[in-house]
């Protein structure tokens, strides 16, 4: 049953009230004139280093570039020498070795202390040999390591029909982006040597895990060995056509504003791969592709930094629903100008998801400004919750549209991936090349529960669509009563999107499933009040719930809760823990990253996070304890 107290004391009130209207302000004021909302995403340094190797592979590094550059990764450099892939992570041997090398494109000494001390912990950790299969590419184009060391990935795959097993359509986009143009890379095997030696890189070697149970192992192995010799003796009408094919793939998949799927992986290979069969640096689609990537980078007092990804529609749409949450009326001209920049968002074009769904009309929305195919249920959902709330002509036949298609993105199970239904194929995760993170798009908790959330508030709680995505969630729901999440750091992101949704589809607040996911939360509060979760959960469960205090985290936590019809001590205490914390200018500061790419990984800090899921949690806590 929902736990009763007496309503909050007016100094808690009045103090929760005062923090949400400075929150409030500055979130108003972070809104750019064309009605978006857009927060760094901020990453770890391989895409700074990478971003400098792929430079210096098609001739055109800056030395204004690569050495601001260089600042900033020396800024994310820890005493211990290494670098992580998260703020308070463990080393990661890759990311160390790959901001190493640019590091040493930009001149730095192998004599020098923290060259020494990074050089030390690569070899310490088992050197080259046992970095992830990505950094060993990177290392061949470049001469470092033996392209025969590698897997064999041969671009004749582009020809698979989607029913085939492993064809490209299998993968997640991301996923599928990539491997494309890195499959005209492994088929060339360039070699463009760096004009020095990593030699001291080179640790005792060390077996790498197998992927997968022997049997898989032992399969793909011999696999292996089939496309190796094929890769000697190619029939070589084949290769170039399939060559030739992938070009055009990658080339018809390239947005407008230069990227591809407006993100750094397949940004950077699509650019090696056409460039190896032959367009140079001043083709329109490498120049279009060189000069985008100025639109992602960053330069500050700490140097020059990119990001991989940007997320004005996410942004925007959390952006639109924080300040409904805190009171704004729906027709406030911030909410207007918004609605009417993401009405313009919407994509109308057909795109890769059409291969599993080829008769469901195009709508929806996607993540980045430009990225028009591969538009998300994620996104269009969060677009379908704002749209709701504000008062705008255009909007409701665009979230008809929206809803048209999200619901036709629906997987066999139920549930709902981000990108593409029913790219589920566990074979993809099996390849020895995939070690480099997630590569399908299964349904998530996270996303479905958005999904649920956005149905409910468009009047089809009890559509059978809805009721059978409940009945998923329940059923996804772990034994300790929280709920995984893939997008966000993790079981209280997870439990923070599903508790919502599940009271948004009409599960009473006393029902089990709610009960547990409230003692969940209660037992995972912090002594200091708030809520946060390491990344390292993904992988050591010891970390599930466990973590510092982070406003974004404690905010997930809070809008569960209230969502539950709690009033009790966890939740003044949360609210507590954000009114105390909030800075002078109306923000928090949130160093630890609380998104997530790929699970175990890959993590996203967005610096907008911090802003406004608290302004949804103080809203709704406000609007709960009037009421």
């Amino acid at each position: 049953m929902t736990t009763t107290a007496e309503p909050a004391a007016p100094s808690t009130r009045e103090a929760a009230r005062k923090t949400l209207d400075a929150a409030r302000e500055h979130l108003l004021g972070l809104q750019s004139p064309e009605g978006w909302w857009k927060g760094e995403l901020q990453t770890n340094v391989t895409m700074d280093a990478e971003d400098l190797l792929l430079r210096e592979f098609l001739g055109v590094r800056d030395e204004e570039e690569t050495r601001e550059a260089a600042r900033w990764i020396r800024s994310q450099q820890r005493e211990d020498g290494t670098w992580a892939n998260f703020f308070g992570g463990p080393p990661d041997l890759s990311t160390t070795v790959e901001a190493y090398v640019a590091l040493r494109l930009a001149g730095d000494p192998t004599g020098a202390d923290h060259m020494r001390r990074a050089a030390a912990y690569v070899r310490e950790a088992g050197g080259l040999p046992a970095t992830r299969v990505f950094t060993r590419y990177w290392l061949a184009l470049f001469g470092r390591w033996p392209w025969d060391a590698l897997p064999v990935v041969p671009p004749e795959m582009i020809y698979l029909p989607s029913w085939f097993p492993l064809n490209v359509y299998d993968f997640g986009c991301w996923a599928r982006q990539t491997i494309v143009p890195l499959t005209v890379a492994a088929a060339l095997r360039p070699v463009r040597p760096l004009p020095f030696d990593i030699a001291e890189l080179h640790g005792q070697h060390v077996r790498r895990r197998r992927q997968g149970p022997p049997g898989w192992a032992e399969a793909f192995h011999a696999l292996d060995r089939a496309l190796r010799v094929y890769q000697r003796r190619p029939v070589k009408a084949v290769r170039r056509a399939a060559l030739r094919r992938a070009a055009e793939w990658i080339i018809a998949r390239q947005e407008p504003d230069g990227s591809w799927g407006g993100i750094q992986p397949p940004w950077v290979y699509s650019l090696i791969a056409l460039n190896l069969l032959g367009h140079d640096v001043d083709h329109p689609v490498m120049r279009r592709g060189l000069q985008g990537l100025e639109r992602f980078t960053i330069r500050d007092g700490q140097g020059r930094r990119l990001e991989a990804c940007q997320s004005p529609v996410w942004d925007t749409a959390l952006a639109m629903t924080a300040l409904a949450d805190a009171g704004m009326p729906a027709g406030h001209p911030a909410l207007e100008k918004a609605a009417a920049w993401v009405v313009g968002e919407e994509v109308k074009g057909p795109g890769d998801w059409q291969v599993r769904r080829p008769g469901l009309p195009p709508g929806g929305w996607s993540f980045e400004f430009d990225n028009d195919y591969y538009p998300d249920v994620d996104d269009t959902a969060e677009v379908v919750l704002a749209l709701g709330r504000v008062a705008h002509p255009d909007a409701p036949p665009a979230v008809e549209r929206g809803l048209r298609w999200m619901a036709g993105m629906v997987s066999r199970d139920d549930g709902f991936g981000a990108f593409d239904a029913d790219n589920t194929r566990e074979l993809c995760r099996r390849l020895p090349f995939c070690d480099f993170g997630e590569v399908i798009d299964p349904p998530s908790a996270d996303v479905t529960a958005h999904v649920v959330e956005a149905l409910c508030a468009q009047g089809m709680g009890d559509s059978q669509l809805c009721k059978r995505a409940v009945v998923w969630l329940l059923k996804a729901q772990e034994q300790d009563g929280s709920w995984y999440g893939r997008w966000g750091a993790n079981h209280v992101y997870g439990t923070g999107a599903v508790v919502p949704a599940l009271i948004a589809a009409g599960v009473r607040p006393g029902k089990p499933v709610i009960r547990r996911a409230v003692a969940w939360l209660e037992r995972h509060q912090r002594d200091d009040g708030g809520w946060g979760e390491d990344l390292r959960s993904y992988r050591d469960p010891a970390w599930i719930g466990r973590g510092a205090s982070t406003p974004s985290q404690t905010a997930w936590a809070l809008l569960a809760l209230l969502a539950a019809g709690e009033r009790g001590p966890a939740v003044e205490r949360g609210v507590g823990w954000l009114t105390e914390r909030q800075r002078p200018d109306g923000t928090w500061d949130e160093d630890h990253f609380t998104g997530t790419g790929f699970p175990g990984y890959f993590y996203i800090n967005y610096h907008l996070y911090r802003l406004v899921f608290p302004v949804s949690a103080l809203g709704r806590y406000l609007r709960e304890d009037a009421s």
